[in-house]
């Protein structure tokens, strides 16, 4: 039996293990089907709390990132299909709050943590915690623009096409800003799982993200369709990316910018970070609601 716990950031959803020794087997199969929503326990992605050291040692990861040091708390990330990612912005807040409120409450110094991801480390801010509830804010880095790129989406009744600015934000992004786009008209999309997009652009897929654009109280809603997951209820670095498609399609560098997702709402704060790149804070909720032990061998 494996011990384990669920939670979600506005309900991107995840499983929790934890996962000191790197014994728990986390192979695709695995992955896949502990986040199926009929055979296993549901979610759009598994997180796996271990030490930077402990999982270069266990072979889970090559090397450690760079800024990353070996007691840092690492969130070895994974798709809801297996696959690995160098990121997830929801996903660190759940992670930062487990670590903070159950698993290592030590680990926090002045209301901060930090978290080792594949994407470098990422500086974590805790703002109110409690065992069930948190509110947290993740320095999100650097993201870096690519320039303009155009995806393919498969519908229901008909292929949609978006034409968006590609943004690395430790994974990779296309966010698409549509001018005469309403929250109705958002809603009522009716999108696919499928994303067709340059491969010569995003050789390792991407996450594509549809955004009306900013209103004049700074605020964008968005729906995202996710690599190795299809539609969820919301994805941080993709909030990220939008925020800075819009503040960029409406001819600004910088913003607080208000996100609201299916799955609730989120602040994204892009900053000039000097030599003209910017940098960009992640704060939003994280609800940890469940604890439990499963048998992976059952799966």
């Amino acid at each position: 039996m494996v011990s384990f716990a669920k939670g979600h950031g506005t309900q991107n959803d995840f499983i929790i293990f934890p996962d000191d020794s790197v014994s728990v087997d986390l192979s695709e199969d695995v992955v896949a089907a502990v986040c199926d929503r009929q055979r296993g326990l549901g979610a759009d992605g598994v997180l796996r709390v271990a030490r930077a050291g402990e999982l270069v040692s266990a072979g889970v990861l090559k090397s450690i990132p760079d800024g990353v040091a070996p007691e840092d708390w690492f969130m070895d990330y994974r798709n809801g299909d297996g696959s690995i990612a160098e990121m997830c912005g929801n996903g660190v807040r759940v992670f930062a709050h487990y670590v903070a409120a159950i698993h290592s409450p030590e680990s926090v110094v002045d209301g901060q943590l930090r978290v080792g991801t594949r994407a470098g480390l990422r500086s974590v801010r805790i703002d109110s915690l409690s065992r069930e509830r948190a509110v947290v804010g993740v320095d999100m880095g650097l993201p870096q623009v690519l320039g303009l790129g155009t995806g393919f989406v498969e519908g229901r009744s008909a292929t949609w096409k978006f034409a968006g600015v590609g943004v690395d934000v430790g994974n990779p992004h296309l966010a698409c800003v549509m001018p005469a786009l309403d929250v109705d008209g958002l809603k009522s999309m009716q999108l696919g799982d499928n994303v067709s997009v340059s491969e010569e652009m995003f050789p390792a897929g991407v996450n594509l993200e549809i955004l009306t654009p900013l209103d004049s109280d700074d605020t964008i809603s968005m729906r995202v369709i996710e690599r190795g997951v299809g539609e969820t209820r919301s994805c941080g670095t993709g909030t990220v990316a939008a925020a800075i498609a819009a503040l960029t399609d409406a001819q600004r560098t910088t913003g607080s910018v208000r996100v609201l997702v299916p799955g609730g709402e989120v602040r994204v704060d892009v900053s000039e970070a000097g030599d003209g790149r910017f940098g960009a804070t992640l704060t939003g909720p994280s609800i940890i609601h469940t604890h439990g032990e499963i048998n992976l061998d059952l799966l």
